[in-house]
């Protein structure tokens, strides 16, 4: 190949490269995004949904909390073994053990935040209703006192 071949090369490169490339970004009537505008987005959620999550989490916590560490004594003897034998396999297992153990405590709190996040939802909401309740009964009690106090 020629220079000029290879520079020509480049140029149709670069061409077919900038009228390929895409952005991505919203479309031109702006999307559905929540908060944005007027618009409101598609999501839906009940406390059925709330509680389905919230008790996976929870079940997930609880397994990975009780068979997590199931391989931990054997791997931990298994690399001081190796690592007194002289293999360099021994360093390099508890290496993945302690890794291991540092994943495992993080997906352990994110089951734990996951499952009193949907708890807490769950429960705020049951106080938002029973206040709405509570505030639209006594409006009903004090239309009821008024309707008394005008028929007499």
């Amino acid at each position: 190949m020629t220079w000029d071949e290879w520079e020509q090369s480049k140029t149709e490169a670069a061409e077919k490269r900038s009228t390929q490339m895409q952005l991505n970004q919203l479309p031109a009537d702006g999307g559905a995004m929540v908060g944005h505008g007027n618009k409101q987005g598609d999501l839906t959620v009940d406390q059925k949904d709330l509680a389905t999550v919230g008790n996976s989490a929870f079940k997930l916590f609880e397994d990975l909390g009780r068979y997590g560490r199931d391989a931990w004594s054997s791997s931990q003897t298994a690399a001081k073994d190796l690592t007194t034998q002289k293999f360099k396999l021994g360093g390099a297992l508890d290496h993945v053990q302690s890794r291991w153990e540092k994943q495992l405590q993080s997906l352990l709190d994110a089951c734990a935040h996951i499952s009193n996040h949907m708890d807490f939802s769950k429960k705020a909401h049951q106080g938002d209703e029973y206040y709405i309740a509570s505030t639209f009964s006594s409006i009903a009690q004090l239309d009821k006192g008024f309707d008394e106090r005008t028929q007499r």
